[in-house]
């Protein structure tokens, strides 16, 4: 089922996971026990990271989509970047995802890879939703930044290059994670105000480490709210402690999104089955 369907035809707020592949060197079905009980708690739909490394590493996206797919029962999304991507390659991936009953794709620019050449075909994520418009039927969704994107110059230049992207093919948007609502809240009026009117999913990453924060912190540069801060500070030492207090906030912000009518939710869930049980238990009434 394709996602835009799901948003055409939903009767309550979408509920959707992101999980990874295992690294390169982890036997691939060192996830699927993960993934069993992921998918047991019954989201809409789950996305599966794509590997920054080799065509192998990549084509793990693709069969963990296909698994979560045709043996689990739970529609998938393939995330596909194209920076340091040829056209070749990125027709080769869409054969494959073609193969495997995969019909929905996370369009993304991607990292650049140290001492690579970026490809000259795909600037922005708008030029591979563009590309893949003319290969197929496939369904298209974005990434959008509430905080701005760390390479805009502003939110007026964030958001005009996210139009773009929505007007190359992208008809569903997931938000990078954050942890102040207010700030989804602004970023909503923003793409209102320049006509974006596709749905829009909350990404929320519960904290369950202060190692997994900072990290995350210093990749996407979400900004931390006091209340946060002090969350941290408290039981940064205290790993199970942190772990709840993380689902707990994080149960917190979703419950508020979902009184304001959000789209969505996307739950990164770092491939953490107790944690997704939790925060899925926690909402599922309200959704």
């Amino acid at each position: 089922m394709k996602i835009t369907d799901m948003f055409s035809n939903k009767t309550k707020t979408i509920l959707s996971f992101e999980v990874f592949p295992p690294k390169k060197n982890s036997p691939i079905d060192s996830v699927y026990s993960k993934l069993e009980e992921i998918c047991g708690l019954k989201p809409d739909f789950i996305s599966v990271t794509y590997g920054a490394g080799g065509s192998g590493e990549r084509s793990r996206t693709c069969e963990i989509a296909s698994k979560i797919k045709n043996d689990f029962g739970v529609e998938s999304v393939a995330h596909l970047t194209c920076v340091n991507s040829t056209k070749a390659d990125i027709d080769a991936r869409l054969v494959e995802f073609k193969e495997h009953g995969i019909e929905n794709i996370f369009a993304l620019r991607g990292d650049y890879i140290d001492g690579a050449e970026p490809q000259k075909n795909f600037i922005y994520a708008s030029d591979l939703c563009a590309y893949i418009r003319t290969k197929g039927d496939f369904d298209l969704s974005g990434a959008c930044y509430p905080e701005v994107h760390s390479e805009a110059a502003d939110e007026v230049e964030d958001v005009l290059n996210l139009k773009k992207k929505v007007e190359a093919g992208a008809e569903h948007l997931i938000s990078q994670l954050f942890f102040d609502n207010s700030l989804f809240y602004r970023f909503i009026e923003r793409t209102k105000i320049a006509g974006i009117n596709v749905p829009i999913e909350a990404g929320i990453m519960p904290v369950t480490n202060k190692n997994q924060i900072e990290q995350m912190v210093s990749m996407c540069g979400a900004s931390l709210p006091a209340k946060f801060s002090k969350i941290m500070q408290k039981y940064g030492s205290k790993p199970e402690a942190l772990r709840d207090a993380g689902i707990a906030y994080a149960v917190e912000q979703i419950v508020d999104l979902i009184a304001n009518g959000v789209d969505g939710i996307h739950l990164y869930t770092m491939n953490n089955p107790y944690v997704a049980r939790k925060i899925t238990e926690a909402v599922s009434r309200l959704l």
